[in-house]
């Protein structure tokens, strides 16, 4: 049996693995499962699973509410992390952590020679060079958990030539669904509220990725994820809007022919195929059935106004560390909005302004990468300063 650790268990992520564990509970056993603070998530899952080693990252074991907790939990804090991923004897782990505090979970599982199905796209974002790095020494696989790289890893595997060293495929084609106000006016996307950013028309996520969709952040970084897993230049990764979310991406041969990745937009797809990889499972999970009436439309994004995703370009263009910037910005910016001191549309002229200092600096090691994210976040809260005093009349809706 093939031995699971599952990060951020009480996420969408972590539960969709879970399902999956479910139904797949012959081929595979957690020997791990972390939350940040949820308690009764981690010990009503430990209970199902009956697994014994399990983390809460957000609190001390002084700070637990439920009485039951430390007899689930035996490492809390987030420096109990390497120990509770290095010493499980895991053969894979899933890392669904949300955001930038999923790096070094990735950093931790690579070093120990585990492989990693990877849903934390800043893990990429940051340090997309030296994590596969890391990997390589250690003879560990990365799997993409994200539904538009886990299609292209697949569709790569599909039509590249197999017995020639030139390669086939000229261009990667992810697509985007185009959140909730792909049809607005410049002027009506100055008026969007928090309530409205967090509805998000195909995917259920959490509340920082389903605003990040809806500005197009999101699909920048899954831009900045496919150059730096994939090897391809940037002119070759495109992105088109497909409202119906059903082609995950698509990859362009040198012919001119385009080969797409199909399912319904169900993350336990992409989970599946990375936790058993190089297998093909059958599973209870829904099929597309193309016999039926089904309406696909795919269209260009439009950069001018959701600036975010051009944003991811350039920062990819100008090298140095500008990726970590814009992800560290990005974050700064969305918080400040969802706690209601910003307007929707100053989210990327933060991430912009931000990303006009000198950031040409090439990042070597993690402890650079970290150091260039503190400083990038330091920066993006002095910028947001006079949005902040500007905006402190903008009345949002809350949730």
């Amino acid at each position: 049996m093939k031995k699971v650790i599952v990060l951020g268990c009480s996420g969408s992520i972590g539960k969709s693995t879970i399902s999956i564990l479910k139904e797949f509970s012959d081929r595979f056993k957690v020997v791990g499962l972390q939350a940040n603070t949820d308690e009764n998530f981690v010990i009503n899952a430990a209970k199902e699973f009956n697994c014994s080693r399990n983390c809460l990252t957000g609190i001390s074991s002084s700070e637990c509410k439920n009485p039951e907790t430390k007899k689930y939990v035996n490492f809390f804090g987030k420096e109990s992390l390497k120990d509770f991923i290095q010493n499980s004897g895991a053969d894979i782990v899933v890392n669904g952590i949300a955001g930038s505090s999923g790096l070094m979970s990735s950093v931790y599982t690579l070093e120990t020679g585990i492989d990693l199905a990877l849903a934390n796209k800043e893990t990429m974002v940051m340090a997309g060079k030296i994590v596969r790095k890391i990997a390589r020494e250690n003879n560990a696989k990365i799997l993409p958990v994200d539904s538009e790289h886990s299609a292209i890893f697949s569709l790569l595997e599909k039509c590249r030539v197999r017995d020639t060293n030139e390669d086939s495929v000229e261009n990667l084609i992810i697509t985007a669904s185009g959140g909730p106000f792909r049809n607005y006016t410049k002027d009506e996307l100055e008026n969007v509220t928090l309530e409205k950013a967090l509805l998000h028309p195909t995917w259920n996520m959490g509340p920082k990725i389903t605003i990040d969709s809806s500005t197009l952040a999101n699909k920048g970084l899954e831009v900045i994820e496919a150059y730096m897993l994939f090897d391809f230049d940037v002119e070759h990764i495109k992105v088109t809007v497909h409202p119906q979310s059903l082609v995950h991406s698509m990859v362009q041969t040198k012919d001119g022919q385009i080969y797409a990745q199909i399912s319904k937009p169900d993350m336990r797809h992409p989970i599946l195929m990375a936790l058993t990889y190089p297998e093909c499972l059958s599973n209870s999970l829904e099929k597309v059935d193309l016999t039926k009436l089904i309406e696909m439309q795919f269209m260009p994004p439009r950069l001018d106004a959701f600036p975010m995703l051009r944003l991811a370009y350039d920062s990819l263009k100008n090298g140095g560390c500008a990726t970590i910037v814009y992800n560290a910005a990005n974050e700064v910016a969305v918080d400040l909005f969802r706690k209601n001191k910003i307007q929707y549309t100053q989210i990327s002229k933060i991430v912009e302004e931000t990303l006009s200092f000198d950031w040409s600096k090439e990042c070597t090691t993690i402890d650079e990468v970290l150091e260039i994210d503190a400083k990038s976040r330091e920066t993006a809260m002095k910028v947001a300063e006079q949005y902040i005093s500007c905006s402190s009349s903008f009345h949002c809706e809350t949730v």
